[in-house]
Protein backbone atom coordinates (compact mmCIF):
# COMPACT_ATOMS: atom_id res chain seq x y z
CA UNK A 1 0.00 0.00 0.00
CA UNK A 2 1.20 3.11 -0.81
CA UNK A 3 2.08 5.98 1.54
CA UNK A 4 -0.83 8.40 -0.10
CA UNK A 5 -3.50 5.37 0.20
CA UNK A 6 -2.43 4.48 3.48
CA UNK A 7 -3.13 8.16 4.71
CA UNK A 8 -6.59 8.13 2.60
CA UNK A 9 -7.24 5.11 4.88
CA UNK A 10 -6.15 6.75 7.94
CA UNK A 11 -8.36 9.90 7.24
CA UNK A 12 -11.47 7.83 6.33
CA UNK A 13 -11.79 5.68 9.29
CA UNK A 14 -12.78 6.93 12.92
CA UNK A 15 -10.33 7.13 15.75
CA UNK A 16 -12.50 3.99 17.31
CA UNK A 17 -11.91 2.16 14.20
CA UNK A 18 -8.41 3.03 13.96
CA UNK A 19 -7.18 1.75 17.27
CA UNK A 20 -9.29 -1.71 16.53
CA UNK A 21 -7.31 -1.97 13.41
CA UNK A 22 -4.08 -1.42 15.83
CA UNK A 23 -5.31 -3.80 18.81
CA UNK A 24 -6.31 -6.11 15.85
CA UNK A 25 -2.79 -6.08 14.85
CA UNK A 26 -1.00 -6.43 18.23
CA UNK A 27 -3.85 -9.51 18.70
CA UNK A 28 -2.31 -11.32 15.34
CA UNK A 29 1.16 -11.15 15.49
CA UNK A 30 1.21 -11.71 19.30
CA UNK A 31 -0.99 -14.85 18.52
CA UNK A 32 0.87 -15.49 15.46
CA UNK A 33 4.20 -16.09 17.66
CA UNK A 34 3.18 -17.45 21.14
CA UNK A 35 3.02 -20.71 21.36
CA UNK A 36 -0.27 -22.66 22.64
CA UNK A 37 -0.92 -22.44 26.19
CA UNK A 38 1.45 -19.11 26.81
CA UNK A 39 0.19 -16.73 29.05
CA UNK A 40 -0.57 -13.71 27.00
CA UNK A 41 -1.42 -11.44 30.56
CA UNK A 42 1.74 -9.35 29.26
CA UNK A 43 0.11 -8.62 26.10
CA UNK A 44 -3.80 -7.85 27.81
CA UNK A 45 -1.66 -5.27 29.95
CA UNK A 46 -0.29 -3.59 27.21
CA UNK A 47 -3.13 -3.19 25.06
CA UNK A 48 -4.99 -1.75 27.97
CA UNK A 49 -2.25 0.81 27.93
CA UNK A 50 -2.66 1.96 24.68
CA UNK A 51 -6.94 1.56 25.00
CA UNK A 52 -5.91 4.21 28.73
CA UNK A 53 -4.00 6.14 25.75
CA UNK A 54 -7.07 6.19 22.91
CA UNK A 55 -9.48 6.72 25.82
CA UNK A 56 -8.11 9.70 27.28
CA UNK A 57 -7.65 11.34 23.32
CA UNK A 58 -11.11 10.23 22.92
CA UNK A 59 -12.08 11.65 26.26
CA UNK A 60 -10.05 15.49 24.95
CA UNK A 61 -12.64 15.82 22.13
CA UNK A 62 -9.27 16.39 19.86
CA UNK A 63 -10.60 17.48 16.41
CA UNK A 64 -10.27 19.78 13.83
CA UNK A 65 -7.14 21.22 12.75
CA UNK A 66 -4.92 20.00 15.36
CA UNK A 67 -1.92 22.13 16.74
CA UNK A 68 -1.34 24.13 13.51
CA UNK A 69 -1.05 28.33 14.58
CA UNK A 70 -0.86 31.44 12.19
CA UNK A 71 0.97 34.80 13.27
CA UNK A 72 -1.64 37.01 14.69
CA UNK A 73 -1.98 39.97 11.74
CA UNK A 74 -1.79 42.81 15.22
CA UNK A 75 1.27 41.26 17.07
CA UNK A 76 3.47 39.45 15.35
CA UNK A 77 4.98 37.85 18.38
CA UNK A 78 1.63 35.78 19.04
CA UNK A 79 0.30 32.78 17.79
CA UNK A 80 -3.31 32.20 16.85
CA UNK A 81 -4.92 28.38 17.12
CA UNK A 82 -8.46 27.73 16.85
CA UNK A 83 -10.96 26.97 19.82
CA UNK A 84 -10.55 22.76 19.51
CA UNK A 85 -6.76 23.22 19.72
CA UNK A 86 -7.05 25.58 22.95
CA UNK A 87 -9.70 22.44 24.48
CA UNK A 88 -6.89 20.25 23.69
CA UNK A 89 -4.43 22.14 24.99
CA UNK A 90 -6.13 22.91 28.80
CA UNK A 91 -7.90 18.75 28.68
CA UNK A 92 -6.86 16.57 31.58
CA UNK A 93 -5.33 14.40 28.82
CA UNK A 94 -2.69 16.65 27.99
CA UNK A 95 -2.38 18.25 31.92
CA UNK A 96 -3.18 15.80 33.91
CA UNK A 97 -2.56 11.82 31.91
CA UNK A 98 0.48 12.52 30.27
CA UNK A 99 2.75 14.04 32.68
CA UNK A 100 1.52 11.06 35.17
CA UNK A 101 2.56 8.38 32.65
CA UNK A 102 5.72 10.09 32.20
CA UNK A 103 6.48 10.20 36.31
CA UNK A 104 5.83 6.52 35.51
CA UNK A 105 8.48 6.25 32.95
CA UNK A 106 10.94 8.37 35.36
CA UNK A 107 10.83 7.02 38.31
CA UNK A 108 10.71 3.55 36.98
CA UNK A 109 13.63 3.56 34.35
CA UNK A 110 15.73 5.86 35.98
CA UNK A 111 16.76 3.68 38.81
CA UNK A 112 16.63 0.92 36.76
CA UNK A 113 18.26 1.63 33.83
CA UNK A 114 21.18 3.82 35.78
CA UNK A 115 21.37 0.17 37.74
CA UNK A 116 21.96 -1.61 34.21
CA UNK A 117 24.48 1.14 32.69
CA UNK A 118 26.33 0.36 36.15
CA UNK A 119 26.34 -3.32 36.14
CA UNK A 120 27.43 -3.87 32.49
CA UNK A 121 29.94 -0.99 32.74
CA UNK A 122 31.42 -1.87 36.40
CA UNK A 123 30.15 -5.30 37.28
CA UNK A 124 29.78 -7.46 34.42
CA UNK A 125 33.93 -8.60 33.66
CA UNK A 126 33.08 -11.07 30.78
CA UNK A 127 31.74 -8.38 28.07
CA UNK A 128 30.17 -9.98 25.15
CA UNK A 129 28.68 -8.54 22.21
CA UNK A 130 24.73 -9.11 23.90
CA UNK A 131 26.45 -7.29 27.04
CA UNK A 132 27.89 -4.28 24.87
CA UNK A 133 24.25 -3.74 22.98
CA UNK A 134 22.16 -3.67 26.06
CA UNK A 135 24.98 -1.32 27.67
CA UNK A 136 23.94 1.01 25.48
CA UNK A 137 20.13 0.29 24.98
CA UNK A 138 20.31 0.89 28.55
CA UNK A 139 22.24 4.16 28.16
CA UNK A 140 19.66 5.45 25.25
CA UNK A 141 16.87 4.72 27.54
CA UNK A 142 18.85 6.46 30.55
CA UNK A 143 19.39 9.41 28.43
CA UNK A 144 15.22 9.26 27.46
CA UNK A 145 14.41 9.25 30.99
CA UNK A 146 16.60 12.09 32.11
CA UNK A 147 14.55 14.71 30.22
CA UNK A 148 11.23 13.63 30.94
CA UNK A 149 10.66 15.94 34.00
CA UNK A 150 10.93 19.00 31.84
CA UNK A 151 8.18 17.20 30.22
CA UNK A 152 6.54 16.63 33.43
CA UNK A 153 6.70 20.53 34.15
CA UNK A 154 5.65 21.14 31.15
CA UNK A 155 2.21 19.63 30.98
CA UNK A 156 1.46 20.38 34.55
CA UNK A 157 1.90 23.78 34.23
CA UNK A 158 -0.60 23.90 31.27
CA UNK A 159 1.70 22.70 28.64
CA UNK A 160 3.50 25.88 29.01
CA UNK A 161 7.21 26.05 28.35
CA UNK A 162 9.19 28.05 30.40
CA UNK A 163 13.02 27.41 30.01
CA UNK A 164 13.46 28.78 26.35
CA UNK A 165 13.46 27.84 22.41
CA UNK A 166 16.97 26.40 23.31
CA UNK A 167 15.98 24.05 26.03
CA UNK A 168 13.12 22.95 23.60
CA UNK A 169 15.64 21.90 20.86
CA UNK A 170 17.61 20.09 23.07
CA UNK A 171 14.68 18.12 24.47
CA UNK A 172 12.88 17.57 21.48
CA UNK A 173 16.42 15.98 20.03
CA UNK A 174 17.13 14.05 22.84
CA UNK A 175 13.52 12.83 23.14
CA UNK A 176 13.01 11.47 19.48
CA UNK A 177 17.19 10.80 19.20
CA UNK A 178 17.17 8.01 22.02
CA UNK A 179 13.53 6.77 21.37
CA UNK A 180 15.08 5.71 17.86
CA UNK A 181 18.37 5.09 19.55
CA UNK A 182 16.84 1.96 21.21
CA UNK A 183 14.86 0.78 18.28
CA UNK A 184 18.59 0.45 16.26
CA UNK A 185 19.54 -1.45 19.33
CA UNK A 186 16.89 -3.49 20.04
CA UNK A 187 17.57 -4.66 16.45
CA UNK A 188 21.22 -5.34 17.56
CA UNK A 189 20.58 -7.43 19.83
CA UNK A 190 17.79 -10.00 18.09
CA UNK A 191 20.15 -10.25 15.86
CA UNK A 192 22.66 -11.56 18.14
CA UNK A 193 20.69 -13.92 19.94
CA UNK A 194 19.68 -15.15 16.94
CA UNK A 195 23.07 -15.56 15.51
CA UNK A 196 23.98 -16.90 19.05
CA UNK A 197 21.43 -19.93 19.05
CA UNK A 198 21.68 -20.61 14.98
CA UNK A 199 25.36 -20.61 14.86
CA UNK A 200 26.69 -21.60 18.61
CA UNK A 201 30.29 -22.79 17.35
CA UNK A 202 30.84 -19.32 15.16
CA UNK A 203 33.48 -17.56 17.10
CA UNK A 204 31.74 -14.00 15.20
CA UNK A 205 29.16 -14.06 17.57
CA UNK A 206 32.25 -13.38 20.29
CA UNK A 207 33.28 -10.93 18.13
CA UNK A 208 33.31 -7.77 20.73
CA UNK A 209 34.96 -5.21 17.94
CA UNK A 210 32.36 -5.70 15.77
CA UNK A 211 29.35 -4.81 18.49
CA UNK A 212 31.68 -2.17 19.46
CA UNK A 213 32.06 -0.60 16.11
CA UNK A 214 28.43 -0.93 15.51
CA UNK A 215 26.95 0.87 18.62
CA UNK A 216 29.80 3.83 17.43
CA UNK A 217 28.45 4.08 14.30
CA UNK A 218 24.55 4.02 15.72
CA UNK A 219 25.28 6.74 18.29
CA UNK A 220 26.79 8.86 15.38
CA UNK A 221 24.45 8.11 12.89
CA UNK A 222 21.31 9.48 15.17
CA UNK A 223 22.76 12.01 16.47
CA UNK A 224 23.62 13.65 12.98
CA UNK A 225 20.11 12.69 11.80
CA UNK A 226 18.60 14.79 14.19
CA UNK A 227 20.58 17.92 13.06
CA UNK A 228 16.53 19.47 11.62
CA UNK A 229 15.10 19.26 14.99
CA UNK A 230 17.75 21.61 16.23
CA UNK A 231 17.27 23.81 13.51
CA UNK A 232 13.49 23.67 13.92
CA UNK A 233 11.53 26.70 15.97
CA UNK A 234 9.70 24.07 18.73
CA UNK A 235 8.32 27.01 20.72
CA UNK A 236 4.91 29.28 20.01
CA UNK A 237 3.88 31.88 22.13
CA UNK A 238 0.08 31.34 21.76
CA UNK A 239 -2.66 34.65 22.34
CA UNK A 240 -5.25 32.26 23.72
CA UNK A 241 -4.35 30.64 26.23
CA UNK A 242 -1.48 32.49 26.82
CA UNK A 243 1.48 29.81 27.42
CA UNK A 244 4.57 29.01 25.33
CA UNK A 245 3.93 25.33 23.99
CA UNK A 246 7.21 23.20 22.70
CA UNK A 247 6.85 21.08 19.73
CA UNK A 248 2.94 21.15 20.10
CA UNK A 249 1.82 24.08 17.95
CA UNK A 250 3.10 23.78 14.54
CA UNK A 251 3.41 27.89 13.72
CA UNK A 252 2.31 27.74 9.69
CA UNK A 253 3.24 31.20 7.72
CA UNK A 254 1.30 30.60 4.71
CA UNK A 255 -2.16 29.03 5.42
CA UNK A 256 -1.61 28.49 1.27
CA UNK A 257 1.25 26.66 1.91
CA UNK A 258 2.07 25.20 4.89
CA UNK A 259 4.53 22.89 3.51
CA UNK A 260 7.85 25.15 3.69
CA UNK A 261 7.03 25.78 7.49
CA UNK A 262 7.07 22.43 8.05
CA UNK A 263 9.70 21.26 5.65
CA UNK A 264 12.59 19.96 8.18
CA UNK A 265 10.12 18.09 10.53
CA UNK A 266 8.06 16.46 7.36
CA UNK A 267 11.31 15.35 5.59
CA UNK A 268 12.65 14.49 9.45
CA UNK A 269 9.97 12.12 10.41
CA UNK A 270 9.14 10.35 7.40
CA UNK A 271 12.40 9.18 6.87
CA UNK A 272 12.77 8.15 10.60
CA UNK A 273 9.72 6.07 10.40
CA UNK A 274 9.62 4.31 7.30
CA UNK A 275 13.80 3.73 7.48
CA UNK A 276 14.97 3.82 10.90
CA UNK A 277 11.93 2.62 12.45
CA UNK A 278 10.07 0.33 9.20
CA UNK A 279 13.51 -1.26 8.48
CA UNK A 280 14.77 -2.67 11.78
CA UNK A 281 11.27 -3.61 12.91
CA UNK A 282 11.46 -6.38 10.14
CA UNK A 283 14.71 -7.30 11.21
CA UNK A 284 13.48 -7.21 14.48
CA UNK A 285 10.07 -9.44 13.65
CA UNK A 286 12.24 -11.86 11.03
CA UNK A 287 15.04 -12.36 13.57
CA UNK A 288 12.85 -13.26 16.44
CA UNK A 289 10.80 -15.52 14.24
CA UNK A 290 13.49 -17.44 13.16
CA UNK A 291 14.85 -17.55 16.91
CA UNK A 292 11.33 -18.77 17.90
CA UNK A 293 11.57 -21.46 14.87
CA UNK A 294 15.17 -22.76 16.10
CA UNK A 295 14.14 -23.43 19.97
CA UNK A 296 10.90 -24.82 18.69
CA UNK A 297 12.76 -27.57 16.80
CA UNK A 298 14.99 -28.11 19.65
CA UNK A 299 12.44 -28.45 22.26
CA UNK A 300 12.08 -32.20 24.35
CA UNK A 301 10.54 -33.63 27.03
CA UNK A 302 14.02 -33.00 28.97
CA UNK A 303 14.85 -30.35 31.65
CA UNK A 304 16.80 -28.12 29.13
CA UNK A 305 13.19 -27.85 26.51
CA UNK A 306 11.57 -25.69 30.08
CA UNK A 307 14.42 -23.80 29.56
CA UNK A 308 13.88 -23.21 25.97
CA UNK A 309 9.89 -22.93 26.58
CA UNK A 310 11.06 -19.83 29.11
CA UNK A 311 13.27 -18.44 26.69
CA UNK A 312 10.18 -18.79 23.99
CA UNK A 313 7.99 -16.88 26.35
CA UNK A 314 10.76 -14.03 26.88
CA UNK A 315 10.92 -13.37 23.23
CA UNK A 316 7.31 -13.23 22.53
CA UNK A 317 6.84 -10.93 25.16
CA UNK A 318 9.67 -8.85 24.11
CA UNK A 319 8.26 -8.59 20.82
CA UNK A 320 5.04 -7.65 21.51
CA UNK A 321 6.00 -4.80 24.09
CA UNK A 322 7.92 -3.66 20.94
CA UNK A 323 5.11 -3.52 18.65
CA UNK A 324 2.57 -2.29 20.84
CA UNK A 325 5.52 0.81 22.32
CA UNK A 326 6.17 2.16 18.79
CA UNK A 327 3.78 0.81 15.82
CA UNK A 328 1.31 3.00 17.11
CA UNK A 329 3.48 6.41 17.63
CA UNK A 330 5.52 5.66 15.04
CA UNK A 331 2.01 5.45 12.50
CA UNK A 332 0.88 8.51 13.99
CA UNK A 333 4.02 10.40 13.40
CA UNK A 334 3.95 9.70 9.58
CA UNK A 335 0.46 10.36 9.27
CA UNK A 336 0.35 14.36 11.86
CA UNK A 337 3.49 15.56 9.65
CA UNK A 338 1.60 14.63 5.92
CA UNK A 339 -1.84 16.30 7.13
CA UNK A 340 0.13 19.14 8.12
CA UNK A 341 2.43 19.38 5.63
CA UNK A 342 -0.82 19.93 3.04
CA UNK A 343 -2.63 21.69 5.91
CA UNK A 344 -5.19 19.04 6.31
CA UNK A 345 -7.29 18.55 9.17
CA UNK A 346 -6.50 15.87 11.78
CA UNK A 347 -9.01 13.85 13.51
CA UNK A 348 -6.65 11.82 15.49
CA UNK A 349 -4.47 14.22 17.42
CA UNK A 350 -5.23 13.11 20.80
CA UNK A 351 -4.34 10.23 19.98
CA UNK A 352 -1.05 10.60 18.26
CA UNK A 353 0.07 12.46 21.13
CA UNK A 354 -1.24 9.47 23.68
CA UNK A 355 1.04 6.76 21.11
CA UNK A 356 4.36 9.07 22.26
CA UNK A 357 3.38 8.47 25.68
CA UNK A 358 3.21 4.68 24.89
CA UNK A 359 6.52 4.88 23.54
CA UNK A 360 8.03 6.60 26.43
CA UNK A 361 6.72 3.42 28.60
CA UNK A 362 9.19 1.39 26.79
CA UNK A 363 12.11 3.14 28.40
CA UNK A 364 11.17 1.80 31.82
CA UNK A 365 9.95 -1.67 30.16
CA UNK A 366 13.37 -2.83 28.48
CA UNK A 367 15.22 -3.16 31.93
CA UNK A 368 13.05 -6.07 32.99
CA UNK A 369 12.31 -7.63 30.10
CA UNK A 370 16.27 -7.85 28.97
CA UNK A 371 18.41 -7.15 32.22
CA UNK A 372 16.40 -8.33 35.29
CA UNK A 373 15.45 -11.22 33.81
CA UNK A 374 18.69 -13.08 34.23
CA UNK A 375 19.96 -14.08 37.40
CA UNK A 376 23.38 -13.24 36.84
CA UNK A 377 22.16 -9.29 36.54
CA UNK A 378 20.13 -9.37 39.73
CA UNK A 379 22.68 -10.81 41.76
CA UNK A 380 25.10 -7.99 40.44
CA UNK A 381 22.04 -5.46 41.33
CA UNK A 382 22.08 -6.92 44.83
CA UNK A 383 25.70 -7.19 45.12
CA UNK A 384 25.95 -3.46 44.08
CA UNK A 385 23.44 -2.14 46.91
CA UNK A 386 25.12 -4.07 49.40
CA UNK A 387 28.01 -2.19 48.36
CA UNK A 388 30.09 -5.45 47.92
CA UNK A 389 33.10 -5.10 45.61
CA UNK A 390 34.06 -7.61 43.29
CA UNK A 391 36.82 -8.99 45.17
CA UNK A 392 34.39 -9.20 48.35
CA UNK A 393 32.07 -11.35 45.65
CA UNK A 394 34.77 -13.54 44.45
CA UNK A 395 35.92 -14.02 47.78
CA UNK A 396 32.61 -15.07 49.16
CA UNK A 397 32.21 -17.35 46.24
CA UNK A 398 35.47 -19.18 47.00
CA UNK A 399 34.38 -19.30 50.75
CA UNK A 400 31.47 -20.81 50.03
CA UNK A 401 33.11 -23.51 47.48
CA UNK A 402 35.81 -24.61 50.08
CA UNK A 403 33.29 -25.03 53.03
CA UNK A 404 31.68 -27.13 50.43
CA UNK A 405 34.08 -29.49 49.56
CA UNK A 406 34.71 -29.25 53.39
CA UNK A 407 32.13 -31.06 54.63
CA UNK A 408 32.72 -33.64 51.78
CA UNK A 409 35.88 -33.91 52.80
CA UNK A 410 34.59 -34.67 56.54
CA UNK A 411 31.75 -37.12 55.44
CA UNK A 412 32.94 -40.96 55.54
CA UNK A 413 31.74 -44.60 54.50
CA UNK A 414 30.69 -46.54 58.03
CA UNK A 415 31.56 -49.93 58.16
CA UNK A 416 27.78 -50.42 57.41
CA UNK A 417 27.89 -48.69 54.29
CA UNK A 418 26.13 -46.22 55.54
CA UNK A 419 27.80 -42.63 54.49
CA UNK A 420 27.91 -40.61 57.82
CA UNK A 421 28.95 -36.75 58.79
CA UNK A 422 31.62 -36.59 61.15
CA UNK A 423 29.77 -34.06 63.33
CA UNK A 424 27.04 -36.78 63.80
Amino acid sequence: MSLSLFLSHSLSVSPVQRFKEVAELVLFISKLFIPGGTDMESTRILLLLLLGCFSASCASGSKGRGFIGWKDPENLDDVIVDQTAVDTLTSPLTTVFMPVLYIIVFVVGLPANAMAVWVFLFRTKKKHPSTIYMANLALADLLFVIWTPLKISYHFQGNNWTYGEPLCKVLMGFFYGNMYCSVLFIACLSVQRYWVVAHPLSQQRKNNKVAVCVCVAIWVFIWSTTTPLYLYNHTAKLKTPNITTCHDVNVIHDPLNPFPSIELLYFYFIFMGLVVFLVPCVVIVVAYILLLRALGDSMGDNAASKNRHRAVVLIVVVLVTFLVCFIPSNIMLVVHYSLLKDGLVNNGYGFYVSTLCLASLNSCLDPFIYYFVSEDFRDHVKNTLLCRSSRTVERMRVSFNSMKYSRKSKSYVSNSGDTQSSAC
